[in-house]
């Protein structure tokens, strides 16, 4: 399993406080999150020098996370400050994970910016030039670098405090109407900023490897919801869960040991169990992913390709992969009448599908029409708000108590 990513909580420093001394070892930058700090250097004759100072935005210590050197400089709290911790594992991984091109620049910056101050006597803004603190400011606004940074730090502390919740969406049979099973989305409802939506938190969630933690979590838990549902409803055996798993998951060594004794702790039959990837995941790590998939489809688990069409739609992995079932992403669904191109995309992806024997799901159904045309298609199964919005576990059982009652009304 990859390491757990060494984020924390913010760290205050009192005015006049060193967060950082030159000559000690350490592993650790920091992003200014409030307050201003000044940045000594002392010299070979013994007198120390202010060369800048630094506000809300910057980075510091950041040669830290780069080498293993002493720290070049002295960082003084000049007022109250709060700062955000990066460690130097956190930043190597996320390295290490790049783009080969993004990597070989990176590296190739990180070692001139080393030697460039190795050779500099004494360091002082040009004329003209811009400060490195407005520098730093203006990108870590543009990047919005603090809150990425901030959400992670606070997605960590959700997963260790239980404030993470998984919703399910139904997924019903075209033909009779049924409920086939479920699909597991997280939710997380912030103690002070409220509802998250999922599109912020597990885009952070993957950069820093912390999605890895939250799926095992998601799977535990769906597979345990799973369970209750079963035994409060008498819809035992003939239920699916769908859980997402991201390309940060697939890396990990212990994947499929961790899938099959989450199995078999909860009790759950492999075969109740889809596996929802992404386009990416195959593409990435290709051999990696094959023999993934091929152990868990041979212990009887399916297998799901998400949101089909959005990403790289390679025809040739289709057939090369594992694959069940084909999800056709709800942006396709949404457009399907606004000209006729879209229903044949649609008719093209489930006459693929059907030709390679998959299952063919349609996301995002919100309409009677959307359900007549996608059955006249030949869709398999659906799922949207047109049947069901993803709802939590006691709405989940009062649904099903009631759902042959309901598709017959």
């Amino acid at each position: 399993m990859l390491p757990d990513v060494l984020l924390k909580k913010p760290r205050t420093y009192n005015e006049g406080e060193y967060i950082i001394r030159q000559g000690d070892s350490g592993d650790t930058a920091y992003i200014l999150e409030k307050g201003q700090v000044e940045i000594l250097i002392k010299k070979e004759d013994g007198k120390t020098k202010s060369i800048g100072t630094r506000g809300p935005g910057s980075i510091i210590g950041e040669m830290a996370i780069i080498d293993n050197e002493p720290r070049t400089a002295s960082i003084r709290a000049m007022e109250n400050c709060n700062v955000l911790e990066i460690s130097r594992q956190d930043f190597h991984r996320r390295l290490d994970n790049a783009d080969p091109i993004l990597q070989t620049i990176m590296q190739v910056i990180l070692t001139r910016y080393r030697d460039t101050l190795a050779r500099i006597d004494e360091i002082s803004d040009k004329k003209g030039f811009p400060s490195p603190e407005e520098v730093e400011r203006e990108f870590a606004l543009e990047q919005d670098a603090v809150e990425s940074l901030k959400i992670a730090n606070e997605f960590k502390e959700a997963l260790d405090h239980g404030e993470l919740a998984l919703f399910y969406q139904p997924i019903i049979d075209m033909k009779s109407n049924d409920i086939t099973g479920f699909e597991a989305l997280m939710r997380w409802n912030h103690p002070e900023r409220g509802f998250i939506p999922p599109d912020v938190f597990i885009p952070i969630a993957e950069e820093t490897g912390l999605i890895v933690k939250a799926s095992l979590w998601a799977l535990n838990e769906a597979c345990k919801g799973l369970k209750r549902i079963e035994h409060k409803t008498g819809w035992k055996d003939c239920l699916t869960m769908s859980v997402n798993f991201s390309s940060t998951d697939f890396a990990t060594e212990d994947f499929v040991e961790n899938v099959y004794n989450t199995l078999s702790k909860t009790d759950v039959a492999a075969n109740q169990l889809i596996l929802e990837i992404t386009e990416r995941i195959l593409m990435q790590q290709p051999e990696t992913a094959r023999e993934t998939l091929e152990m868990c489809q041979k212990a009887g688990m399916h297998i799901a390709i998400d949101d089909f069409g959005t990403g790289y739609s390679s025809l040739s992995y289709l057939h090369s992969f594992p694959i069940d079932i084909l999800k056709i992403d709800r942006s396709f669904v949404v457009d399907m009448f606004k000209n006729e191109k879209n229903i044949e995309l649609i008719r093209s992806i489930i006459g693929l599908g059907k030709n390679l024997k998959m299952n063919i799901v349609a996301e995002g159904v919100e309409n009677k029409e959307e359900v007549d045309t996608l059955k006249f298609l030949g869709c398999d199964r659906a799922q949207g708000y047109y049947f069901a919005k993803p709802m939590a576990e006691d709405e989940v059982i009062k649904l099903l108590k009631s759902w042959d009652n309901l598709k017959t009304a």
